[in-house]
This record gives structure tokens, C-alpha cells and sequence, in this order.
């Protein structure tokens, strides 16, 4: 199964009308932090993915399928 987070978070953080730096503020990391994460560089850890998913209201599923 491949994991399209980067793809998810993105299409999530646009639907939401959300910009890159006003989900950087929410989550209080780098809007780099948050380009990264749309452009598959690298991913967050644990704790960071249960906040993203407390933003959007989706479940990890939902993030990672």
C-alpha cells in the first residue's frame, strides 16, 4: 500500500483554504516544515500527525492512504 501523505495534506490544507504559513502557525513549526511535507522530502513524527489530523478532523487513514 502506498502512503500518499504528502498528497493528502495538501489537497486537506487546500480544501480547508488553508495556506502553507497559516498551517505552519497552527502546528507553531516552519512554513518549510510544511513545504516539505507537501513535496514528499521528509514526514512528521507521531505526535506532529495527531495534531494535523485534530486540524482537519480526519483520521490517520485518512492521512496515509
Amino acid at each position: 500500500m502506498k502512503v500518499n501523505f504528502a498528497e493528502n495534506l495538501k489537497q486537506l490544507r487546500k480544501c480547508a483554504g488553508i495556506t502553507q504559513k497559516q498551517l505552519a502557525g497552527m502546528l507553531e513549526v516552519d512554513q518549510r516544515t510544511i513545504s516539505a511535507w507537501e513535496n514528499n522530502v521528509c514526514e512528521p513524527d507521531f505526535s506532529m500527525l495527531a495534531r494535523i489530523s485534530e486540524i482537519f478532523e480526519e483520521d490517520f487513514n485518512g492521512l496515509l492512504q
